[in-house]
């Protein structure tokens, strides 16, 4: 039935249906009969069924017959008598009855395998149960009633449920061991050989095999089958079994010792697999019961001995028991002892609940703690019950959600700061003397502080002033406290050239009364003044002038001559003229106070054969602008002839005639102008007529419009100031201007911290606590100041004293031995002597010796002094000394003192007492004391310097300079050990000046002289370079770029003119005729007519256009016309003027005109006409020109000569190219230019450095204090970048450190016996070392008064004595544990599903001779949790073929061979068995390969015994093909399954062919039909 049960549940895991869901469900109720197939189930009651609630009814349930397979059948096939009953009286409840109860169930235990799958029938997972307890109770105060009290009001609830559990994994152990030497020399004996268990059986696996392998030694030369006749046929040892429980006095054994001569020693019982074996110590220490100081302390720290008792046998080494006689023992052994009655701890109540941990709302949704404490008031003697668990905590406030939120706290920061230039500059920059004209790209900084944020302040908008508290309450990032900021560069004023001077004009703001008038001249402002620069200077300029005139008339347009008589001669011409004012703008004609010119005025018409003059030309330039006694101003006009007279009419005029001369400039050379200071500050002002409340109150806010003065001189360019009257009052400019007054800013500071925390437990010493406070905003613009405290400290009140407790230890009270009547009935000596106990009271005291609680000594005082030490009565066999002697007079430090005694009496002629020890020594006290260095030096430590902003850039003079560097130094004594520094008058400490040395920057050098422009004409770029000089060092800021000659250069864009002289044509020169001679010549004659040269050509400085130079400095390829044939008119032929310009073309298209005039002169005499008067020409036979730039790169970005980085301009390469190729000026192009930005060199900003922590380690030599500093900016481009040195230590006084250290388990030893029960022991000293217990230097012992004055208590639970067993010789025993196995993970496919796992050790039995087989224990291995595991897997490994065979074994993946993992393990394998030793699966099995084609597992061929079957390798090995063992029989050539376990595709094609089939069938018959 069990196995068919298996199969139903396998089926349920695997294949779910409602069949097999319902045998789990009622499984528990299902009781199986006799039969193996068929068993009985029942369902649950029912409800209970009656008249009315509270009367009695019926419950019913149904019975069925269930066969192992899941199907029902009828009832009569299971025995009707073995049903259970379908029907049972109840009492109906009421619905406010079953409020009153209710279940209470248990958590669900751990998962069972149920029943336990063999492993080849498990895939992946296995079925299990899991159960749970459950209890009826009462909801008012959860009391346990009955179980049908609940069954009444509802059903029972589930008590079982299924579970999935891993496959079995059976137990794996390791290989055997070598054969251990014979038990024996000679005669029988026998070998062992152990394994030990490497991974228990989990979830039903196998269980372990045998640990032990044994075989009878062969008999050889050294081992003869016959022990020698002269040797001894058996050997005999004294045997001691355990000490009995302690028995108080009175009370007897319950039998005499007596020889036992029945081999039936009871074997070792295995231990349970438990990590923990308890042990009983030996250890004897109590405490003192406080309930009740009136009763007295003897009761309460009354200790009660008692007696311990053992069975002694003598065994013989073939494991049987001999008389107690053959096993002769010096000294005689003991069986009994005195002991210490066992006590039990005794603890005080549980202490109230403290307070829940968690108070209010996380983000981490996790519940809080809460915890309490009880106190030991009696510690555990004699191996009482050890104290219970003495502090314990819970959960409190799961439900978080009903919580009020917890107080947040974010990090609020200051006002920004002034921008600042200076750090950015460089070392070697020459502007650090003199930082206040800085300009460009700067840093501004703020400070963050943490504040506690409230719910309902917003922190974007709140004005409020939180209390700044400790900066480790913010876990959010800290804000920027850093950002680019920019000083404007101040830029100097641009002015225009002087336009010429004016007119002499009057003063506008003056009379016109009066001669005297001002001449101006002005500039105007291109660019204003911006930043510290100086104002812009004066832009008029005025000299006196007489005469002066403000308006005047002129003549617009001038209409042709009219000739009075005929078509020549006299006549009139209209003219035109309007009111202009000295700059030429037009004006009322009554501003002209002078008559006006004529309308009509008189003219003149050549006739044919007068002489024809030309225009005058304009007046000239005056050649001097003002008259002084050296120079005096003219200026100059002419006209020339354009036709000759002919002899008869009217001549020409002479040449002095045709040219006009007139003074000019006649006034003196004296120039003035105002100037004026730079504005005063801006006041408010309260003459103004705005005196309203608003503007009162915009006062008193120092906010508003006030006005801002400054005075205004007259001043002569060669003098000083003069009176106001020589200077034009409308120039005068303003001495008042209003402005805005600026807020006054004040100072604002958040409210004081809170202080910080006094400690709360006792330490020495004066401590303080402190508050401060943070500047938000700095005052500006007369302001409120800051206050000059922002830090306050103070005393803390006295802490509490620390209590003072102690130890009070008593008289020892009299040796106790055991009882004379003990000592009788077990056959021991009766003389009252040998090893017993004494004890003593020991009491807790406090001040003034008044009794106080044990538990405060315990915390307080350290170890216990020992209440029960062992004391001996002499007996009369004792060997007997003398009293020791005064120790020997030491001969200085390091030596040693003895003392000696001496055996008296019959003591000397005893042999054993010889062999006591009769001199004594000790090392002699001493008081010299050294140093020692320990380590190396620190690094150079510079001394902490506070700052008010908590933070500060890397700057020069800040991290370097002169600091200290510090090591350790030991004190040690005459013997090396280690001591307190005060011994050796030493800090502890040593340190010495040191130097940090200061970061250096790449240094560059000057920058060169700007190169020659690299064109000689035209755009080309000019050049500068720095070369290096120093690289950086220590941290310095890093060099820019540099090209192979390491030198950076600059480049930028310049212009050369392509030719410094231009050709400048002149007006054309009067037609010439006659040869240069003869018109060179000063003839008077009238000049000729007819064709002639005209010139014109002149080369002249770009620059200075006045100066002329010689023809061959100018470009002859662009050399002008310098001669044109040109028409002197006859007499009697029609005079022109010259040709007009040509209008501008609209554009260079053909259909588009220009044109050009002339006018008529002189008309023309009898058969002559004038020529043409009017041109026009197409604009596509002119030269259309466009211009365009030729671009290069941009240059580097220019900055003011006061920047290190920011806003500048670069510039670019330009050529202004005519159409034509030429270069032309640049004023023929726009010039381009645009906005750059230099990054700025921002030095890594680090916080100050943290306060020196707290030394790591109270002792040792590894204790450091620290700090440590953050990065609050990383370096900028070219900045300098943030050391790696982010924390500093310096080493703490070596003071010694005073450890309990254990020592090793001791080999078991038995008391008084070679064999049997006995102890292992290990020690508890006080040590000291330097730190580390496995040091070098290594610890050292010293008294145990070291450990007790540093208040270390041994601990209560430390184990130092542990019951052991020495096997007798013949003897079968077990081994000793072995070491605990590889930590090993429960894994699939490689991967882990838990993270702790599981190690193993285990003992052996060894059986020494055959006789003792019947006694041996049972092996025992015991398992643990452990962490850190790692998943294995296992492989077969071959041997070479040898003889058609070779070994096969087992290995695990970490290398080491195991056994016992698997059901199939052979130790060699036949040739013949698999092809290629490759392992196949056996018939009836299918191959199941993974993606790599290895062979994962075999499946069973689909059918009606279908199982897992097991892979008899997981070795990693390719399959090439499909290995049948020789004697299978022969299988089917048309497998339907392929390698896999899959369906193969013909199989399918099969299935369709046939359903192809059918339904051909069926329609066949549809149609017959």
């Amino acid at each position: 039935m069990l196995s068919r049960w298996k199969f139903s549940w396998t089926l349920a895991l695997l294949e779910p249906n409602p069949r097999t869901l319902f045998l789990l469900l009622y499984f528990h109720a299902c009781k199986t009969t006799e039969l193996d197939t068929l068993s009985l189930c029942v369902g649950v009651w029912g409800v209970c069924v009656a008249q009315e609630c509270g009367s009695p009814g019926l419950q019913v349930r149904s019975v069925w017959c269930v066969h192992s397979e899941g199907w029902s059948t009828h009832q009569s096939n299971c025995h009707l008598s073995e049903r259970p009953a379908q029907q049972r009286t109840c009492i109906s409840v009421c619905e406010w009855q079953r409020q009153l109860f209710e279940w209470q169930l248990s958590p669900w235990g751990p998962c069972n395998p149920s029943p336990p799958l063999l492993p080849n029938r498990c895939v992946t997972a296995q079925r299990g149960l899991q159960r749970r307890t459950m209890t009826c109770v009462r909801r008012s105060n959860s009391t346990a009633v009955s179980i049908h009290v609940c069954e009444a009001f509802s059903p029972s609830p589930e008590l079982e449920q299924a579970c999935l559990l891993p496959c079995p994994l059976d137990c794996v152990v390791s290989a055997f061991s070598d054969w251990s030497p014979c038990s024996r020399t000679c005669g029988p004996a026998l070998q062992q050989r152990t394994r030990q268990v490497l991974a228990p059986p989990l979830y039903g696996g196998a269980e372990c095999p045998s640990l032990t392998q044994t075989r009878s030694c062969s008999h050889d030369t050294t081992h003869p089958a016959h022990c020698p006749s002269e040797q001894q046929e058996h050997s005999y040892s004294l045997w001691a079994g355990p000490w009995s429980q302690c028995r108080r006095k009175g009370t007897l054994p319950s039998g005499r010792t007596t020889v036992n001569f029945i081999n039936g020693l009871s074997g070792h019982k295995g231990v349970p697999p438990s990590h923990t074996v308890k042990r009983h110590s030996e250890n004897i220490q109590f405490e003192h019961d406080h309930h009740d100081h009136h009763r007295g302390l003897k009761a309460s720290w009354d200790i009660h001995t008692g007696y311990q008792t053992r069975q002694l046998r003598c065994t013989r080494n073939d494991g049987k028991n001999a008389m107690l006689s053959l096993c002769d023992h010096d000294p005689a052994p003991v069986n009994f002892r005195s002991c210490v009655m066992p006590r039990d701890c005794e603890v005080s109540d549980w202490s109230a609940w403290s307070p829940c941990s968690k108070t209010c709302r996380t983000a981490d949704q996790l519940p809080g703690f809460r915890s309490r404490k009880r106190n030991m008031k009696r510690i555990p003697i004699g191996g009482g019950e050890e104290c219970p668990v003495l502090e314990e905590a819970q959960t409190c406030n799961a439900l978080v959600d009903l919580l009020p939120f917890c107080p947040r706290y974010d990090w609020k920061v200051t006002n920004w700061g002034s921008c600042q230039v200076r750090p950015l500059l460089s070392q070697q920059d020459h502007r650090h003397g003199n930082s206040s004209f800085l300009c460009g790209g700067g840093i501004q900084t703020r400070e963050a502080y943490c504040v506690r944020i409230s719910e309902n302040t917003t922190m974007s908008h709140c004005k409020c002033m939180s209390r700044p508290v400790g900066r480790s309450f913010c876990s959010s990032p800290l804000p920027l406290l850093i950002q680019p900021c920019s000083v404007p560069c101040s830029k100097p004023c641009r002015l225009s050239p002087w336009s010429p001077w004016g007119p002499c004009v009057h003063d506008n703001r003056v009379e016109h009364h009066g001669k005297k008038g001002f001449m101006l001249r002005t500039r105007f402002i291109v660019e204003e003044v911006w930043g510290q620069s100086e104002s812009c200077p004066h832009i008029t300029e005025a000299m006196t002038c007489h005469d002066p005139i403000s308006f005047k008339w002129r003549v617009t347009t001038q209409g042709p001559c009219m000739p009075q008589d005929g078509a020549c001669g006299r006549g009139t011409q209209d003219q035109s003229v309007e009111c202009v004012t000295v700059t030429g703008e037009t004006v009322p004609s009554v501003k002209c106070l002078v008559d006006p010119p004529p309308l009509q005025q008189l003219c003149e018409m050549p006739c044919p054969g007068d002489c024809v003059l030309g225009p005058w030309s304009s007046w000239s330039p005056c050649s001097h602008s003002c008259s002084d006694k050296y120079a005096e101003g003219k200026e100059s006009r002419s006209r020339s002839i354009l036709a000759p007279p002919t002899e008869q009419e009217k001549g020409c005029l002479p040449a002095p005639v045709l040219e006009q001369w007139r003074p000019c400039g006649t006034h003196p050379c004296m120039v003035y102008y105002w100037v004026t200071s730079v504005w005063g500050p801006c006041t408010p002002d309260l003459s103004m007529e705005q005196n309203t409340t608003a503007q009162e109150d915009a006062v008193e806010r120092g906010c508003g419009t006030g006005m801002q003065t400054r005075q205004v001189h007259c001043r002569r360019a060669d003098n000083g100031h003069v009176a106001p009257g020589r200077c034009p009052e409308s120039t005068r400019p303003d001495e008042v201007q209003s402005c805005t007054l600026p807020c006054k800013v004040e100072c604002v500071v958040t409210p004081f911290s809170e202080w910080s925390l006094c400690p709360a437990s006792c330490s020495p010493g004066t401590l303080t606590q402190s508050r401060h406070r943070i500047i938000i905003q700095r005052p500006a613009n007369g302001g409120q100041e800051c206050p000059a405290t922002l830090f306050e400290e103070r005393e803390c009140n006295p802490p509490p004293l620390c209590p003072t407790y102690r130890w009070q230890t008593h008289r020892w009270h009299p040796c106790i031995l055991v009882p004379d009547s003990v000592r009788q009935a077990v056959g021991g000596h009766t003389e009252a002597c040998g090893i017993g106990l004494e004890t003593r009271a020991v009491t807790c005291v406090g001040v003034d010796d008044a009794p106080a609680d044990v538990a405060e000594c315990v915390k307080w005082a350290g170890v216990m002094p020992a209440a029960v030490r062992k004391c001996r009565v002499a007996c009369r066999d004792d060997c007997t000394f003398s009293s020791w002697s005064k120790f020997s007079y030491c001969q200085g430090c390091g030596s040693w003192r003895t003392r000696s005694r001496s055996l008296i009496g019959r003591s000397k002629k005893r042999w054993r007492c010889q062999k006591e020890a009769l001199v004594e020594r000790e090392a002699c006290p001493c008081s010299e004391y050294h140093t020692q260095v320990h380590g190396s030096w620190s690094p150079c430590l510079l001394p902490h310097k506070g700052s008010t902003q908590g933070w500060r850039a890397q700057k020069e003079g800040k991290e370097c300079g002169q600091g200290w560097r510090y090591r350790a130094l030991a004190c040690l004594d005459h013997q090396e050990d280690l001591v307190e520094p005060a011994h050796c008058n030493s800090s502890g400490i040593e340190k010495e000046v040191c130097l940090v040395p200061c970061p250096l920057d790449c240094k560059l050098s000057e920058w060169s002289a700007w190169s020659s422009c690299s064109a000689p004409c035209g755009g080309g770029v000019k050049m500068r370079s720095q070369w290096l000089r120093e690289k950086p060092f220590n941290g310095g800021r890093s060099c820019p770029k540099l090209d192979f000659k390491n030198q950076v250069r600059e480049v930028v864009p310049c212009y050369s003119e392509c030719n410094p002289y231009v050709w400048e044509a002149e007006p054309w020169s009067a037609c010439v005729i006659d040869p240069p001679s003869t018109l060179n010549s000063s003839s008077t004659s009238q000049p000729l007519c007819g064709e002639g040269v005209q010139m014109h050509k002149i080369c002249k400085d770009a620059r200075e256009k006045r100066i002329i130079v010689d023809d061959s400095l100018c470009d002859h390829g662009e050399q002008p016309v310098a001669a044109q044939a040109c028409l002197l008119p006859c007499p009697g032929l029609c005079v022109t003027s010259e040709w007009s310009q040509w209008s501008e073309c609209p554009g260079c298209n053909e259909r588009e005109l220009r044109w050009r005039s002339r006018t008529v002169l002189r008309m023309p005499g009898s058969g002559h006409t004038c020529p043409q008067l009017n041109q026009t020409q197409s604009c596509a036979n002119t030269t259309c020109l466009s211009y365009s730039y030729a671009y290069s790169d941009w240059s580097s970005c220019q900055l003011s000569d006061n920047a290190v980085c920011g806003q500048g301009t670069k510039t670019r390469l330009l050529n202004c190219i005519r159409s034509d190729g030429k270069l032309v000026e640049l004023n023929m192009c726009k010039e381009l230019s645009a906005p750059c930005e230099v990054s700025c060199p921002v030095d890594c900003l680090l916080s100050d450095w943290s306060l020196w922590s707290e030394c790591s380690h109270t002792c040792g030599a590894q204790s450091q204090m620290s700090r440590s500093r953050v990065v609050l900016q990383q370096a900028g481009e070219g900045g300098r970048p943030c050391p790696s040195q982010l924390s500093q230590t310096k080493p703490c006084p070596i003071r010694p450190c005073y450890s309990w250290r254990l020592g090793e388990w001791s080999s078991c030893r038995v008391e008084g016996a070679e064999c049997g029960e006995g102890l292992r022991e290990r020690n508890l000293s006080c040590v000291v070392h330097w730190g580390s217990l496995s040091g070098p230097p290594f610890p050292k012992a010293v008294p145990e008064e070291h450990c007790m004055e540093s208040r270390m208590s041994k601990s209560i639970g430390t184990e130092l004595h542990q019951p052991c067993s020495v096997p007798c010789p013949g003897d079968c025993h077990l081994t000793e544990w072995s070491a605990w196995s590889t930590c090993q993970l429960l894994c699939l496919d490689g991967r882990s599903f838990e993270t702790s796992g599981r190690q193993a050790r285990s003992r052996a039995v060894v059986m020494q001779v055959p006789e003792s087989k019947d006694s041996c224990p049972s092996q025992v291995y015991e398992t643990r949790p452990c962490q850190g595991g790692t998943c294995l897997s296992y492989e077969w490994i071959t041997g070479g073929w040898r003889n058609n065979q070779r070994a096969v074994w087992c290995q695990r993946s970490d290398g080491v061979n195991v056994t016992g993992m698997f059901t199939f393990y052979v130790y060699s394998f036949s040739k013949h068995f698999y092809s290629d030793g490759v392992c196949g699966c056996e018939r009836g099995f299918t191959e199941v390969m993974t993606s790599h084609g290895f062979l994962d597992y075999c499946t069973r061929t689909p059918g009606p015994d279908y199982k897992k079957a097991d892979v008899k390798t997981s070795a990693g090995r390719l399959r090439p093909s499909h290995v049948q063992h020789k004697n299978h029989p022969r299988e089917w050539a048309l497998q339907p399954l392929g390698p896999d376990g899959r369906v193969r595709l013909w199989v399918y094609g099969l299935m369709a062919a046939g359903f192809i089939m059918i339904l051909l069938i069926i329609t066949m018959s549809f149609l017959l039909w």
